[in-house]
This record gives structure tokens, C-alpha cells and sequence, in this order.
């Protein structure tokens, strides 16, 4: 049954890439994530993406100090939530990358629950396998490394639990 829902969201993320890549292009790409923020703490559906994928990472920025809230997919590992800083395959790391390595307490906001977390890069072994499984189940990921010439980013989002409790979402 996992297996089959597995490549149930990944037929489904394949197309998502291309339907961003055309927003981009028509749209400013901030204003596409406040509309996408919007949409996802309204609790209905997201246009042209699967909220059953996509989740809310809030980081502090690395030169400014502010709050940055960023829609972007997740991929479960076991009870680990991973997101991947492909930044649709462009040279250099997205910014919501560089605001987490500088400050790595991060809040996510996913499904209706929201709370503190560490991010946390993976590294070695632990990277190459969680990468490995991400390309398997969405290959439009390899085009984005090829694409970046880089190593693609993979973090972990560790729920933090001491003295943290699960928010509810205003």
C-alpha cells in the first residue's frame, strides 16, 4: 500500500516542475509564495500543486534577521521530513538554504500542525541514500541536478522536542 501511494505522488509531483517553471515566468516569484502561503493555511486546495507534498519552512534570514516563510515539497523518510535545495536546478542554493545553515531553528507548518524544528543537512552515506530514494520517486529531481552542477542539499526536519508543543495554525 505504501508503495502504491508512493508512486501515486510521484506521478503526481512530475508535472508540478513545469507548471512552476510557467508561473515563474508570468509572475513574480514572491507573490507566487504568498499566494501558496494563502492557500495552504486557508486549508484548501493549493492551484497547480499537491498539498499532500508541500509544506511551510520558516527560517530566520542569515544577513537580515527576519523571519522568510517559503512553500516547498517534502519527501518522508520513514518518520523523517526531508526538503531538497534543488532550487529548480539553478547554480546556487536558494536562499531559504543559506537562512537555515546561518540560523538551523526553523518552524514547519505541515498538514494542520506547526511547530519548532532543527534543520539539519544530511551528510555521507545518510545524504547519498535519502537522495538516491528522492530521485527514484521524483526524477524530475536528477534534471535538477544535472541542470545545477552542484551537490543538491537535503535536510532533515527535526521536530525539536524539548519544551516544544505542536501549534495550532492562526
Amino acid at each position: 500500500m505504501e508503495a502504491m501511494r508512493a508512486a501515486q505522488a510521484a506521478e503526481a509531483m512530475r508535472a508540478a516542475p513545469a507548471a512552476a517553471d510557467q508561473r515563474r515566468r508570468g509572475m513574480d516569484v514572491k507573490a507566487i509564495n504568498k499566494h501558496v502561503i494563502d492557500q495552504f493555511r486557508a486549508g484548501g486546495e493549493i492551484e497547480g500543486m499537491h498539498r499532500e507534498r508541500l509544506l511551510l519552512l520558516t527560517t530566520t534570514g542569515a544577513r537580515t534577521g527576519r523571519p522568510h516563510t517559503t512553500p516547498m515539497m517534502f519527501h518522508r523518510d520513514g518518520d523523517r521530513l526531508l526538503v531538497m535545495a534543488s532550487n529548480a536546478g539553478a547554480p546556487a542554493d536558494p536562499d531559504w538554504y543559506r537562512n537555515l545553515v546561518a540560523h538551523p531553528a526553523v518552524t514547519v507548518e505541515v498538514g494542520d500542525a506547526r511547530y519548532a524544528a532543527t534543520a539539519t543537512p544530511l551528510t555521507g552515506a545518510d545524504r547519498e541514500r535519502a537522495w538516491a530514494a528522492i530521485k527514484q520517486a521524483y526524477p524530475f529531481f536528477a534534471d535538477h541536478e544535472a541542470k545545477a552542477g552542484r551537490e543538491i542539499p537535503v535536510v532533515e526536519l527535526l521536530y525539536f522536542v524539548q519544551g516544544a508543543e505542536i501549534l495550532p495554525i492562526d
